[in-house]
């Protein structure tokens, strides 16, 4: 089952580790993570997409592509729970898996991103 949507209160929390993250290992300024955590934000749900419509397709290669994009974007982050689906999925479409529950690993890690995007 899906979760329901997240609350603006999550959203705002899920953003605060996304900028302490940012402060703490790239020593960014708050204004200029202000201004660029939007598009992360934009960057992550387009990665999700792609993710997504690579899903439709069927093709496990395409599929741990996706998912090796998206994880890089969320290691950037420092969003390490969402980024180790993405891993898991991405080592699963890289073999070749066709044995594996992609819609499954896929809908958990939407799941779990929900709260960021």
């Amino acid at each position: 089952t899906r979760t329901s949507a997240p609350t603006t209160m999550a959203l705002d929390k899920n953003k605060e580790q996304i900028r302490s993250y940012l402060k703490e290992h790239f020593n960014l300024p708050a204004e200029q993570i202000e201004m660029m955590l939007p598009g992360f934000i934009t960057t992550l749900n387009n990665h999700m997409h792609t993710l997504e419509a690579a899903l439709a397709s069927g093709d496990p290669e395409q599929i741990g592509k996706a998912s090796h994009t998206l994880k890089g974007a969320l290691l950037n982050l420092g969003i390490q729970d969402c980024a180790d689906i993405a891993f898991e999925i991405e080592a699963h479409g890289k073999d070749g898996a066709a044995d594996v529950d992609y819609t499954r690993l896929v809908g958990a890690l939407r799941d779990k991103l929900a709260g960021f995007l």
